[in-house]
């Protein structure tokens, strides 16, 4: 006979007071009391949105306006459960005004589903490492890891590994910034030299000199060609479908992207690795030396990985700053949390929406009923 799962915890209004009181962020839907604290600084409406909501009962909030909250939205929700409001919900939290003293109606097709979490009964087990499981979920791995979790992952047996495969915010400007800054004063300082000239493969008499004017020309159009690699990159290859039927394509697509989605907030895993990064890195040096002169292609490459840099160092900030409200980190944040949240197929772009507009890859803006 299987035991009877343990009675959920419950707290009376006044001691959610308390917990509020202290600053801790709980919010209600119906009886189902949610700590959100940690979760604040996260959320792409900003931290003064969910903190205004404090105490509050967010069942209208979820379903609009502005917009409808995610299925995923939702049972991302269910992970901070911590128990029921003990008591009459017709009354009032001492101090704490309550958005609704009623419970408020869900979508009864949807509201089955999210219930606490119960991560004994997911499709792996987040004992072991992840890696290695993923490839047997088969037909179920797209669905699965579009559903994102609170909790960090681990991908691999060996700690050594393991710690290989994280890598702390900062380490990005400490590695690549240094670098940058050296090869644009060592390419500068030959183009300078007034020897430098495009077409010298093909024909001596109608090769063209390359002043040193134009260095910076040069490196904003490395930038911007980041842009678009940037885009090609995440939308073709992070986001390829692998087959069902594929275990070795299943766990590559996990290990380069599928284990950012389901777990979006294990800040250890949100910028890219060195040594996997100075493969491609080094990948895209080597093609510009063989197409163009060093100092032209070198520079392209600096401006491109500035580019980099920034694209990296924003979809951190993207997904733990708190940008203000109206800024253009804000819609880009909000824009990026839809993305994992709602719509994995559009929306590529990390630190511009150029080409997502270029392709027509746009998150639609939801068409919201307005209240009366």
């Amino acid at each position: 006979m299987v035991p009877a799962p343990p009675p959920a915890a419950s707290f009376s209004p006044a001691e959610v007071q308390r917990r509020l009181a202290a600053g801790a962020c709980w919010v209600r839907r119906g009886a189902r009391l949610y700590d959100l604290t940690g979760f604040v600084r996260h959320h792409p409406g900003g931290e003064q949105l969910l903190r205004s909501r404090a105490g509050q009962d967010i069942s209208a909030d979820l379903d609009g306006p502005p917009h409808r909250h995610s299925d995923n939205a939702r049972r991302w929700l269910e992970q901070f459960y911590v128990g029921e409001l003990r008591g009459d919900l017709q009354g009032s939290l001492e101090n704490v005004t309550l958005a609704s003293v009623e419970t408020q109606k869900t979508d009864p097709a949807i509201e089955p589903r999210f219930k606490e979490v119960d991560w004994d009964k997911d499709l792996v087990d987040w004992q072991k490492p992840l890696l290695w499981q993923v490839g047997h979920l088969g037909e179920k791995y797209d669905e699965w890891v579009h559903q994102p979790v609170t909790r960090p992952i681990r991908l691999f047996h060996s700690d050594l590994v393991e710690a290989l495969s994280k890598t702390a915010w900062y380490c990005v400007p400490i590695i690549w910034v240094p670098l940058m800054l050296y090869l644009s004063w060592s390419y500068y300082r030959t183009l300078a030299q007034g020897n430098v000239r495009l077409f010298t493969s093909f024909t001596t008499e109608y090769s063209v000199a390359v002043p040193e004017s134009v260095f910076p020309g040069l490196f904003v159009l490395g930038m911007f060609l980041w842009s678009l690699i940037e885009y090609l990159i995440h939308r073709f290859l992070f986001h390829m479908k692998p087959p069902s039927n594929s275990y070795y394509l299943i766990t590559l697509h996990f290990v380069m992207h599928g284990q950012h989605h389901k777990a979006p907030f294990d800040g250890s895993r949100l910028v890219f690795p060195p040594v996997p990064a100075s493969l491609v890195v080094a990948f895209f040096y080597m093609v510009l030396r063989l197409i163009l002169p060093e100092a032209v292609g070198g520079t392209l490459f600096v401006g491109g990985l500035l580019g980099y840099i920034v694209y990296d160092m924003t979809h951190y900030y993207l997904h733990f700053g708190s940008p203000h409200k109206g800024s253009y980190l804000y819609r880009m944040k909000a824009h990026h949390v839809k993305h994992h949240f709602a719509h994995q197929k559009s929306g590529f772009g990390i630190s511009t929406k150029l080409w997502d507009y270029f392709f027509h890859t746009l998150i639609p803006e939801e068409a919201h009923p307005k209240t009366q």
